[in-house]
């Protein structure tokens, strides 16, 4: 689902910039003049008036038509610009100790829980210990009792937990006042209660009762970019505001019972996790904001019935609900990936880059020619790279296809192992990452990727406005010493 469009706002920009030259026209040509016929009249006396008004009167037409072209055209250009996007900072919710979820604890919950037969036990022990995750990560309080307790009121309870959490976190770091929040965006796939999750940040922060609040649902892990790019379009329409965007996936009630084997992965890579980001179009705040929005591109793909089915909720043959991951996930996730970077190549990479691209191209498609595609050196674009951390195929795959070096995937092997797939926020926590290791320094770009049910692929790229310190009571704040880690094969 695709709630924005870029070319309906530049036509409506386009349309707002012609109405309003037709009903000043006659405003705007009859001042330039005035303004010409004064500098004449102060050069010349009076008995050079007749030759001033015989000199305007046969190049009138002529200086109305051409100044009629430049108004439109100033008109256009200063309402189609888009106003810089800044990201003052951002925060990620760490859950409390107790609910840790090591490896060995996991698969004895599952055991004594008595809902899995062997072959399922052993199924989800194959993938934890494949998965790349370590024995710190969260898992929601009512997944920890035996058996499990997915109830509404425990799956309000975690969204309560994380999310306020989080924006507590936010609100102390940057000073902000809930009243002065004028966008709130919300997303989270699997969980849609009533009334919405944003309708709970509002109530529960007392949020100003003309504010745009949005809340998206069932768009995955790609989400988060989905929700930046929404905030993004309306700062170009609200001026002088602030835009909170949250992103958040409350798995309480996603727990799998039952024994499909593809129904069964989201249990092994999914834990608790929220970030909440401030954004800002206030010139003002360039000074102190950590990032400016470059780019946000998105890919769907979900013409296509294969991708559309291959992350899927559904139940099985007993009627249990859960996430289904199709086998051939990693291809569709390919195909969406090299789609997207197709349209986000000409906007980032170097000239030579994107020549050697389309020499290639050409080749292939135009003459048969049996060339091996080239895929463009992106290294030469971004200082660094955050990949969402669906899983350790996830991580592997793009690492493979991009080219990138080890130090490159760290943030996103190391947020797969201290925090899992917290969904559509792992960005976040890889990104903070970056800054808890002192890297992110004035200048540096950054590329935010990410995949998601429907079948999406989703780009942001930022730049950085200063050399970034984390902020206070960060993810990685009590273990960044420890990392990056040694993880098995």
């Amino acid at each position: 689902m695709s709630i924005t469009n870029d070319q309906g706002v530049n036509l409506k920009h386009v349309k707002l910039g012609y109405n309003y030259l037709i009903n000043n026209l006659f405003t705007l040509c009859f001042v330039p003049l005035i303004i010409v016929t004064s500098v004449h009249l102060s050069q010349t006396d009076l008995n050079d008036l007749h030759h001033v008004w015989l000199h305007l009167k046969f190049n009138l037409i002529t200086i109305l038509i051409c100044f009629a072209f430049i108004v439109f055209g100033l008109t256009r250009y200063i309402l189609t610009q888009s106003h810089p996007v800044y990201l003052v900072d951002f925060a990620c919710f760490r859950p409390a100790d107790h609910l840790k979820v090591p490896l060995h604890y996991f698969m004895e919950h599952s055991r004594l829980t008595g809902d899995f037969d062997e072959s399922s036990l052993e199924f989800q022990r194959k993938i934890l210990m494949r998965s790349g995750l370590g024995d710190e990560t969260y898992a929601p309080e009512a997944m920890h009792l035996i058996p499990p307790r997915p109830s509404l009121a425990a799956a309000r309870a975690e969204a309560e937990e994380v999310m306020f959490g989080a924006l507590d976190n936010l609100f102390q770091n940057t000073k902000l006042k809930p009243k002065d929040i004028g966008i709130l965006v919300v997303n989270c796939s699997v969980f849609s209660p009533t009334p919405s999750l944003s309708a709970m940040i509002v109530n529960k922060y007392k949020l100003r009762g003309n504010i745009k609040s949005f809340n998206l649902g069932g768009m995955g892990c790609s989400a988060g970019i989905t929700a930046v790019d929404l905030a993004k379009d309306l700062l170009q329409v609200h001026r002088n505001t602030y835009a909170v965007v949250l992103s958040t996936e409350i798995i309480t009630q996603n727990w799998y019972s039952g024994n499909k084997k593809s129904m069964l992965i989201p249990n092994c890579l999914f834990r608790v996790g929220c970030a909440a980001l401030l954004l800002s179009n206030k010139s003002v705040d360039r000074r102190r904001a950590k990032y400016r929005l470059v780019h946000a591109v998105r890919t769907h793909l979900g013409a296509d019935d294969k991708a559309f089915r291959c992350l899927y909720q559904e139940q099985d043959e007993a009627g249990k609900t859960s996430i289904s991951l199709s086998k051939n996930l990693m291809d569709i996730a390919g195909n969406a990936l090299k789609t997207n970077i197709t349209s986000l190549g000409p906007l980032v990479l170097p000239i030579n880059e994107q020549l050697l691209f389309f020499a290639t191209l050409v080749m292939r498609k135009l003459f048969k020619a049996d060339v091996k595609a080239y895929i463009p050196d992106f290294k030469l674009a971004f200082d660094h790279f955050c990949i969402h951390a669906g899983g350790r195929a996830v991580i592997d795959e793009l690492e493979k296809n991009l080219q990138l070096l080890p130090c490159q995937v760290e943030a996103s092997r190391m947020t797969l192992h201290r925090f899992g797939n917290t969904s559509s926020s792992t960005i976040w926590y890889e990104l903070a990452y970056i800054e808890a290791k002192g890297r992110m320094r004035r200048g540096n770009k950054v590329w935010q990727i990410a995949f998601g049910s429907g079948f999406k692929c989703n780009s942001a790229v930022w730049e950085a406005l200063q050399n970034v310190k984390p902020s206070p009571n960060g993810p990685w704040e009590d273990c960044i010493h420890k990392y990056p880690v040694e993880i098995p094969l």
